[in-house]
């Protein structure tokens, strides 16, 4: 008796979704810490830069969330999930040259 396991997308999407908003969560609270005010010189600057690359990963982390909610929102509402949207020839585009 083989067991049948059901997977949907959009439930996939909703689970990675909380473990984003947890990741991002984690991630501000590292950010908030304070430098060690007693170190210095290179090891200030790398906690520094570490502070820093923390944040920019963040960021990152929300928009590629953002992009997972609306593909959520894609597969709820019934509609086909489509290929990589091009914007790259807009109307201002057109017409700059």
């Amino acid at each position: 008796m083989s067991k049948i396991i059901e997977f949907s997308n959009s439930d996939a999407a909703k689970r990675l979704m909380d473990a984003m908003s947890q990741a991002i969560n984690n991630m501000i609270e590292e950010i908030k810490k304070p430098v060690d005010p007693e170190a210095g010189g290179s090891a200030r600057k790398a906690e520094l830069q570490s502070i820093k690359q923390t944040a920019i990963d963040c960021k990152e982390l929300i928009v590629e969330r953002q992009r997972l909610q609306e593909l959520v929102n894609e597969l709820n509402s019934g509609t086909q999930i489509e290929s990589n949207k091009d914007y790259a020839g807009g109307f201002a585009e057109k017409f700059s040259k």
